[in-house]
């Protein structure tokens, strides 16, 4: 078989941030947009489809974190996606 192309392979300081951006900040995303869904919606209903939708959204989230070109940068995105669908809900209190 053919050695892997360098240009495609990154290393352990670039796949560190997109990993855990992926797991721990997808999952943060995720958990602040049905924080954000419960100013609009019962809260009863919003936990009930979260049970779906959040590991779809999660998922999405991981996907879009492996791709993106820096791990870091989309760590940035993902805090201030979290702060900004949280804020709604943490200003109703």
């Amino acid at each position: 078989s053919l050695p892997p192309n360098k240009k495609y392979l990154s290393s352990p300081f670039e796949r560190i941030p997109k990993i855990t951006a992926g797991f721990i900040g997808g999952y943060v995303v995720m958990l602040s947009f049905h924080v954000l869904l419960t100013t609009v919606f019962e809260k009863k209903d919003v936990v009930m489809t979260a049970g779906f939708t959040g590991y779809l959204l999660w998922a999405v989230l991981m996907l879009l974190a492996f791709l993106s070109k820096s791990g870091w940068k989309i760590w940035a995105i993902y805090l201030l996606l979290a702060a900004v669908f949280s804020l709604p809900y943490l200003l109703e209190k």
